[in-house]
């Protein structure tokens, strides 16, 4: 599968990451032929978080893979912490034990990547720097980033942290295009003008920091896929139109609309599905024109001034 550079890391990472949220509706078996199979496709960047079945989807994953050193040479983890039930909590002692128990349930002693999960309104930058600092000098995380963030939250972190935030996880697929919509529709009275990001696009874009759509199939907020959905029998149209050109599938398509921007994006596929995963990362070696990307676009019920 085709690679790019983590943030502003030399860090080479697969286009595609494989989610790893519902893993924990898998059996042992079904874990380990799913593991296997993506690992065949070159899709070898997991992305975890300590809330995926309450830790369970980590366990599930170390035991599927046979975790041990050799595997662990192989594989790029990535994990999330800061979300607890009711509150989110960015404290320096909150995210050094989610790390840990994050550690030990992916049974390695190390993290490539970590993220900070959803933004703690209470967050105090100088305690994060200061997990980070003993978790990069400790060798637990090697790299770090955040996840639904704002271009002034990141800003405020980066006052404080010296590590360079290298990804950012945020909402975004055909029909959830805000970030873009908002860059397209400038100085334009319309509901696709209003910046409800603070041009996070443009503020990753300019300071390295890879982009992680989550939910690349959904609509609203996790209200249902628009593939086959009766709500865009247009977008859906076209989308089937142009996987027949290309002879692959719609959900290949889909992922392609998202790599084809030149923010060099890296979106994170949930599927627990093998056919449906290796039509995922199917999509790297789709380039779509620029006609085919506007025409998906407009399709969706997005707007051109």
């Amino acid at each position: 599968m085709r690679t790019i550079n983590l943030g502003s890391t030399e860090l080479e990472v697969p286009v595609v990451a494989v989610g790893c949220m519902r893993m924990k509706s898998l059996e042992k078996k079904e874990a380990e032929t799913f593991i296997q199979a993506a690992l065949e496709e070159g899709a070898n960047f997991f992305d975890h978080a300590d809330i995926y079945g309450d830790g369970t989807s980590e366990e599930i994953f170390a035991d599927a893979i046979h975790m041990n050193s050799e595997i662990r040479e192989n594989i790029i983890l990535q994990s999330k912490c800061g979300i607890r039930k009711g509150m989110f909590d960015f404290s320096k002692e909150h995210i050094l034990n989610s790390v840990d128990g994050i550690l030990k349930r992916l049974n390695t002693e190390y993290l490539d990547v970590l993220l900070l999960h959803r933004p703690d309104a209470l967050v105090e930058p100088e305690e994060v720097a200061e997990a980070f600092d003993i978790l990069e000098s400790s060798g637990k995380v090697r790299h770090f980033g955040v996840s639904n963030q704002k271009p002034l939250q990141i800003q405020l972190l980066q006052k404080f942290v010296k590590q360079p935030l290298v990804a950012n996880q945020l909402q975004l697929s055909i029909t959830n295009a805000n970030m873009i919509s908002n860059g397209i529709n400038v100085n334009m009275e319309n509901e696709s003008a209003i910046d409800r990001d603070g041009s996070v696009l443009d503020f990753c874009r300019l300071n390295d920091i890879t982009i992680q759509p989550w939910s690349p199939f959904q609509y609203g907020f996790f209200e249902g896929v628009f593939l086959g959905s009766e709500k865009y029998p247009e977008l859906n149209q076209k989308i089937d139109e142009i996987a027949a050109k290309y002879e692959v599938s719609n959900t290949t398509i889909a992922i392609a609309w998202l790599l084809r921007h030149p923010a060099k994006m890296q979106p994170v596929i949930g599927t627990m599905n093998v056919d449906r995963l290796k039509d995922c990362i199917k999509a790297s070696e789709v380039h779509l024109t620029r006609e085919e990307w506007y025409s998906i676009y407009r399709a969706a019920g997005n707007i051109l001034p």
